[in-house]
Order: C-alpha cells, then structure tokens, then sequence
C-alpha cells in the first residue's frame, strides 16, 4: 500500500522545477547556464536579497551564549547556539537550560578536540579519560530521558520544501522517494533531496531532517530526527541506555558524521562564534581527549547564559559595547520560503561564473541554513 513520506495525515509537498518539467535530469541545470545571458547569482547574494518578511526572529529562550577565556591575544570569545524548538529532544533542552541558569557550565572546560569530528566541552573530571578530581554535583531536577526521543512521531510536523522556479505541487508518496517515476526522481536528483541515511532529507522550521516512511503492518511508526551537520550540537553520553543529561556537550568540526543519527540527542547549533571552536588545538589522547601533558590545552568556559536572562542592549550603545553581556538576536531565513527555494536550487546547481558543471544536487548538510545576526 502506497503511504505518505511523513506520515498518513500529512503529506511531504514538493514544488517541480520548471525546468525539470521539461527535462527531469541532471542535465536541466547546465542547460539554463547556456540560455541566460546575465550572470547568475551566488547562494550568498540570493540570500542578501532577501525581503525581511522570509527572515524568522529566534526566540531569545531559545539561544545560549556561551563566554569563553581570552584567545592568547587576550581577545574575547564568544559563542552563540541556537538550541532545537519543540518538538525535537526537549527534555534535553529543558536540562540545558537548568544547568545554565544553575551556574553548571561556568568554569568548565572544553576538554576534547577530535580532528575532523567534534569538540566536546564538559565538566574536566566527569567521564573524561584524564579526570584528576571529583565531579561536580548536578542539579537534581534534571530529566532522564529515555532514547525514543531521538525521533519524533511523523505526524508531529510536516516537511516540506519549496523548489525553485514552480508552476505545480507534487505529493511525494513513499514508493515515488524510493523508486520514483522519471519525473520525482529528476526532482530529487536535481534539488539534493536524496540521502543515503534516510528516505529523504529535507528541512522543516529552519532545521536539517531526516525522516522515514515507517511501515504500520510492521509496527514501525514514520519518524523524523535531526541530523548531524557541521555545526550542529549534541548531548554527550555513556554506553546505552545512558542518553546523557546535557552537561556535557559537543560540536561537530568536520565532514558530517551522520552515522550518529538516532543515536546521539541533537539540542541545538552554533549560530556565531563556529571559529573559536573549530580552531583549538587537538588533543592527542584517546578519541581527541586532552593528555594530562596537555591539561594546558584546555579552553576554559567563564559562562553560558540563557540570552534571554541577559539585559537588552541600550539602542543608545556603541557598536563595540552590544553583545558583552547583553541579549544578542538573530534571524534565520525561513525555509519555506520562496528565497530559501532559489538558494537551495543555487547551492545545489552552482550556475554563478566561477563554476563550470553544475553538481546537480547537494547533501542537505551542504545547503546550511542561513543566520545572521540583528540590532547591532
């Protein structure tokens, strides 16, 4: 029995490119790169175009800003995460915010660099190789959360994607993603939508996601997860069953190790400050971990804020003054909207006069969402 991508109730919609109306396959692309005389634009300048009503404010709950110790030239580092919206891995959120607003983060460290992998920040003595102390106490109203929520229900929210250039919608049915006819496959293909850990990759709410059809007469419900892009921070955690608390926490610096997918809580991304991160130095122990020789090495964390526990920055402030110890605010462009369709359909077809074949699809995790930063 044909069934939804997402789920009986909500349908995946896509929008057919014009030009693969004409031509589903990858070819389409390169054919407009021959007919258009003016030069194409960038993702970047299709993104700088945009009108304001496709920018999204994220709410200031749901940021954290996290205060490092001076780089060796004693300049300031800071580091802003968006964390994950409802309905995906709340309860670990809601941990993370405790732990913030307890005071936990502050004077911690980050404690492992990995290269091509992830850095992860923590407490130095809990569950770290080279713990030389006690660990520090946790708050005791912490949730445990159990692995189901790794995923949510398909029905919990509908994906959907809007492409480039559209004249009519498709209904996207499970057999049409797996096998396809001509037609939905040249759609996937052209637009980046195939994924070789799921049954589709697309975006919902400004967030990278992977879902599954499920299969009722198996007993195996749609679901829908976060995916591990560059970026993109998680939980860290023991063996199973252990899910971790949010005490310690990580961001992947490399290629996307998708392979964590369902098994690793994701809680949020970095919005700013990605450089001061992915730029320390590596540790030389096990999985990345700083050597007791190389204690030095670790990048102690002064604070990390809940941002809308900061006081608003006074309008009447220089520049330099907004962002120390004041709410900072970001805008994310929403994807759904008809920018994001062109900048997805442009970093996934470069047709601007640097390149010369256009790729003819991309990785979600190679289609970031844009964010920028507001009011100062």
């Amino acid at each position: 029995m044909t069934k939804s991508l997402i789920s009986l109730t909500a349908a995946l919609a896509l929008a057919l490119p014009a030009s693969a109306q004409e031509q589903p396959n990858l070819q389409s692309s390169s054919e407009v790169v021959t007919q258009s005389s003016e030069p194409a634009p960038s993702p970047n300048q299709i993104v700088a175009e945009a009108g304001g009503s496709e920018w999204i404010a994220i709410p200031a709950e749901d940021l954290l800003v996290m205060t490092l110790a001076p780089d060796a030239e004693g300049d300031a580092r800071e580091v802003v995460i968006q964390l994950m919206p409802a309905p995906f891995s709340q309860g670990w959120v809601e941990n993370i915010r405790t732990l913030a607003r307890a005071g936990w983060y502050d004077g911690i460290s980050v404690n492992r660099v990995q290269d091509n992998y992830v850095v992860q920040w923590g407490d130095p003595n809990y569950d770290n190789p080279e713990a030389s102390g006690e660990a520090k106490p946790l708050p005791q109203s912490l949730n445990t959360v159990p692995e189901t929520a790794y995923t949510v229900d398909g029905d919990a929210i509908a994906l959907s994607v809007k492409l480039a250039d559209s004249e009519r919608d498709l209904a996207l049915e499970h057999g049409d993603a797996l096998a396809g006819t001509d037609e939905t496959t040249g759609i996937i293909l052209a637009n980046g939508l195939v994924d070789s850990y799921s049954q589709a990759a697309l975006f919902g709410n400004g967030w990278p996601l992977s879902t599954n059809a499920g299969d009722a007469a198996e007993g195996e419900p749609a679901a829908v997860w976060p995916v591990h892009c560059y970026g993109m921070v998680g939980v860290g955690r023991g063996m199973s069953p252990d899910t971790g608390s949010g005490a310690e926490l990580y961001t992947v610096i490399g290629h996307a190790p998708r392979h964590l997918d369902r098994n690793i809580a994701l809680v949020g991304r970095i919005v700013e400050g990605m450089e001061h991160l992915s730029s320390l130095p590596r540790g030389t122990g096990d999985l990345g971990f700083y050597t007791t020789e190389e204690a030095d090495k670790r990048t102690p964390i002064l604070s990390i804020r809940v941002a809308s526990d900061l006081p608003e920055a006074d309008p009447a402030s220089s520049s330099e003054a907004v962002g120390q110890d004041t709410r900072p605010a970001f805008e994310y462009l929403s994807t759904e909207g008809e920018t994001f369709a062109r900048y997805a359909d442009a970093r996934a077809n470069r047709r601007d006069p640097f390149f010369i074949v256009p790729a003819g699809g991309a990785d979600i995790c190679n289609i970031p969402v844009p964010v920028r930063r507001v009011g100062g």
